[in-house]
């Protein structure tokens, strides 16, 4: 093996690393199973955390669309350390997310690369999901039918479920056709006819069962891994601004002088590298 191929792969074995402590992390705050979200993030992303879809925003380990993100972090986000993205955010009049700056909104949506932050949202996520699906479909929500919440939105899999339970043969894509249109794989099979609703949870109950396990519990903190939180994370950033700014006091030229954006700017670079 070469240097640089001996290099890439170690690259790679950091980042796989990285990605399970987080996982590993926000199921262990959360109590949400730590093998759904390796799973999930499994057929979401192949465990990157920079993928990107190709026909919609869906970007990160769990590939977040836009919108869903600006929700969730609006939700959860100051429970986390990050009101400062969280009251950033704010909602129209017909019910969609905007940030008004846009370097602010571009920053909040990079979020959705750090494999800490996207886990715990998605972490986040799952439990609002359960608590919506169990009270309309009357029974306990599985691993797979919280990824169907992920994947068409509560509403849509709570849709997909009760049509499901009385019309197991019907075809996914006439019941979601944007989405069949934007994950035409997974709504048609190779040959292009319309999967049944059964199938295409079957699909996803493989998918995930192959991805990560089905032991039902937050998974124990694998060794080594830092249970800082990102709450912790803007703490640190703050100390560092006041330093920052009580050295300006003396600074002759205020050009130099820090600004407010600085914290948020050390809590990605912490973030990135797991501080």
């Amino acid at each position: 093996m070469s240097a640089m191929n001996g290099l890439t792969s170690n690259a790679l074995h950091g980042q796989t690393g990285r990605v399970t402590r987080a996982i590993a992390n926000a199921s262990h705050r959360t109590g949400v199973d730590f093998g759904y979200l390796m799973g999930q993030a499994r057929v979401e992303s192949a465990l990157d955390p920079t993928a990107r879809a190709r026909t919609s925003s869906a970007t990160g380990l769990y590939q977040f669309i836009d919108q869903s993100w600006l929700a969730i972090v609006n939700d959860h986000g100051a429970k986390h350390g990050m009101d400062w993205a969280s009251n950033a955010i704010q909602r129209n009049g017909s019910g969609r997310y905007f940030v008004a700056d846009p370097a602010m909104r571009q920053q909040i949506l990079d979020l959705r690369n750090h494999p800490e932050t996207a886990s715990i949202m998605a972490a986040e996520l799952a439990t609002d999901n359960r608590t919506y699906l169990e009270e309309r479909i009357g029974r306990r929500a599985e691993p797979v039918d919280l990824y169907l919440a992920h994947f068409l939105g509560a509403g849509g899999a709570a849709k997909f479920l009760t049509t499901l339970s009385s019309a197991p043969d019907s075809s996914g894509a006439s019941l979601f056709p944007a989405a069949a249109r934007a994950n035409a794989s997974v709504f048609y099979d190779r040959q292009g006819s319309p999967r049944s609703l059964a199938d295409i949870r079957s699909t996803f109950q493989r998918k995930l069962t192959e991805g990560g396990t089905t032991a039902g519990q937050p998974a124990p903190l694998p060794a080594g891994t830092q249970t800082v939180q990102p709450a912790d994370y803007v703490r640190i950033a703050h100390e560092r601004l006041a330093m920052s700014q009580s050295l300006a006091e003396r600074q002759p030229y205020p050009e130099f002088a820090p600004r407010a954006e600085t914290a948020r700017l050390a809590y990605l670079m912490l973030a990135t590298f797991g501080r």
